[in-house]
């Protein structure tokens, strides 16, 4: 008599950069059957702090809703950013994703994930190209795949959940500069 085998499928794993709740949601909802999802909480970027504290906690409190894995690497390092894209701040979007990406994919190669992704490919006013590009070089350069997907077609689904979970949402991308831009309009 032989043994039964059971073959279990495994899902890919995937580490989330997550630049807020309300841009994860949606993607998150979609990709959690297919992949092993873990979040990846990595903004040093945004301004001002207390807004950089409302999104964390935003995305902490959508981490115990849904019991999910997420990882943060809770470092608030404006000064940073503002001496990256000082003079250059026409390619401010460039500088943003790449330090966020590559933060993405060095935790993934260490947690040994098979791909990385970031809810930026949710939002409609986000540069899609410029992301695909840092994230398919930085895949090249740690071994750990990067996930594209177009996530703007959940766009208006995402509004909608965010909005029915009375999340924090808030109005601009995070930087100072896109704060700036929100208010002030010369």
């Amino acid at each position: 008599m032989t043994a039964n085998k059971v073959s279990v499928m495994t899902k890919n794993k995937v580490l989330f950069h997550i630049c807020c709740a309300p841009c994860y949601v949606a993607p998150y909802f979609h990709l959690k059957d297919e992949f092993d999802i873990t979040g990846f909480w990595y903004n040093p970027n945004i301004h001002p702090y207390l807004e950089y504290e409302n999104r964390l906690a935003e995305v902490k409190r959508f981490q115990k809703e849904e019991n999910c894995n997420i990882i943060y690497k809770d470092e608030y390092n404006l000064e940073k950013f503002l001496q990256t894209v000082v003079y250059r701040e026409n390619e401010r979007c460039k500088f943003c994703y790449y330090e966020r990406l590559l933060n993405t994919a060095i935790y993934a190669k260490r947690g040994k994930f098979d791909y990385f992704t970031t809810t930026l490919l949710y939002s409609k006013f986000q540069q899609h190209k410029l992301i695909r590009e840092i994230g398919e070089s930085l895949a090249k350069q740690y071994s750990v795949k990067f996930l594209y997907r177009d996530f703007r077609e959940f766009w208006k689904e995402g509004i909608e959940t965010s909005k029915q979970r009375n999340m924090y949402r808030q109005q601009y991308c995070g930087c100072i500069y896109s704060e700036k831009e929100r208010y002030c309009k010369t």
